[in-house]
């Protein structure tokens, strides 16, 4: 377990270094009457010691770990044909959908119903082309 400063101490370092800030900025300046060269007359810094935490803000917790959760498909294309094997290795049903995109405009894109894979299940999906496939994917959600 680690120690924590007391708030003293924390003021104390907070101190010094808005003090170790400062001697720069009033070494800086001019000293007596003469002026940079081109400024005005500007307003001494002022630091309000109250403004500042004594102790640094509390972080937020860390995200909580994904669920494991979808099936793994495999897609091949062989010339118009589109086929998904698909496997479920986790204890959720997964509702995985084929979706298919033809390269031809005038080509119909498909989008396959919902098959549902239980746990340690399988299912093959299938889609087609008239011509040319451009892209396919699977979708999951759950039930």
């Amino acid at each position: 377990m680690r120690t924590r400063p007391s708030r003293a101490v924390s003021i104390l370092v907070t101190s010094v270094i808005v003090t170790g800030l400062l001697i720069p900025a009033v070494a800086a300046q001019p000293s007596g009457d003469e002026q940079a060269p081109g400024s005005g007359p500007a307003a001494p810094a002022v630091v309000d010691l109250a403004d500042l935490p004594a102790e640094p803000p509390v972080q937020p917790s860390p995200p909580a770990t994904r669920e494991l959760f979808g099936a793994d498909c495999a897609t091949t294309v062989e010339g118009s044909q589109v086929t998904a094997h698909c496997h479920n290795a986790y204890p959720e049903t997964d509702l995985v959908s084929l979706h298919v995109e033809c390269d031809r405009w005038w080509d119909v894109d498909g989008d396959g119903a919902a098959v549902a894979v239980g746990p340690a299940g399988r299912a093959e999906l299938t889609g087609r082309c008239w011509k040319e496939v451009r892209a396919a994917w699977v979708s999951h959600r759950r039930p």
